[in-house]
């Protein structure tokens, strides 16, 4: 099947920013959606208490690092100081996510616009690397692994990286009745045509990877622990320490 180019992905999603600056109404089309996004900022929290730096890879409205940033620590009555960097192909999501990330913390605000694989995230800067909805874009297994090593060199010894995201199923039984059980969420959810859109659009932009295949390529690229934080069907949190 003809994939979409990066272009029309960014299309899209310039088209939908205020969808996507609610995670109720954003993010239906993911399997416990809300849980993912506790466990991901959560376990980031426990695992460096004190984080100074984050990067967030393909932020949208900048759900995540907000969640995140009102987890962080902070003196009453002041907001905690952390520097976040917004990385995504839309420029106006990146203007959305970072007016809205600006209200909730003392530190600096950068934006990125671009490819993951062509931004420059610089070496051993950020305490906790997010990537939530984003990495199923990749097309060749070579870029999850250049993205993946990328990643790890951009983290301080003992930072993290969040996956949230759809994937796949190594074993072709389990891949097809997983996939009908998320086609029976999105009918329950909206309706048969709801499904078949959304599973039009998966089949058009998506190349997710399986969870074996990530935690694999994230050990290959350096990462000392990689952990499962939960899975639902088709989507996957997964944990890595560097």
């Amino acid at each position: 099947m003809k994939k979409s180019s990066l272009d029309e992905i960014r299309q899209r999603f310039d088209a939908d920013v205020e969808r996507f600056s609610n995670l109720e109404t954003g993010q239906t089309s993911t399997v416990d959606a809300a849980l993912a996004m506790a466990l991901a900022c959560d376990a980031a929290i426990r695992a460096v208490p004190n984080i100074q730096a984050i990067l967030d890879i393909g932020c949208g409205a900048g759900n995540y690092s907000l969640s995140l940033l009102q987890r962080c620590p902070q003196q009453t009555g002041t907001l905690p100081s952390v520097d976040v960097t917004l990385a995504d192909l839309s420029e106006p999501m990146l203007a959305r996510a970072k007016e809205r990330v600006s209200a909730v913390t003392a530190g600096t605000v950068q934006t990125k616009q671009g490819d993951i694989r062509e931004i420059d995230l610089g070496v051993g800067k950020f305490d906790v690397i997010l990537a939530a909805a984003v990495l199923h874009h990749l097309r060749e297994d070579a870029d999850w692994h250049a993205v993946f090593k990328k990643c790890f060199a951009a983290l301080k010894p003992g930072g993290t990286f969040w996956i949230v995201d759809l994937v796949t199923h190594d074993i072709p039984a389990v891949q097809s009745l997983l996939w009908e059980r998320y086609g029976d969420y999105l009918v329950a959810l909206k309706g048969p045509e709801y499904r078949d859109h959304v599973f039009d659009y998966i089949g058009y932009e998506d190349t997710p990877r399986s969870v074996p295949f990530q935690m694999d390529a994230l050990r290959k690229a350096g990462f000392r622990a990689v952990e499962v934080l939960h899975k639902n069907t088709c989507f996957a949190t997964i944990g890595a320490v560097a």
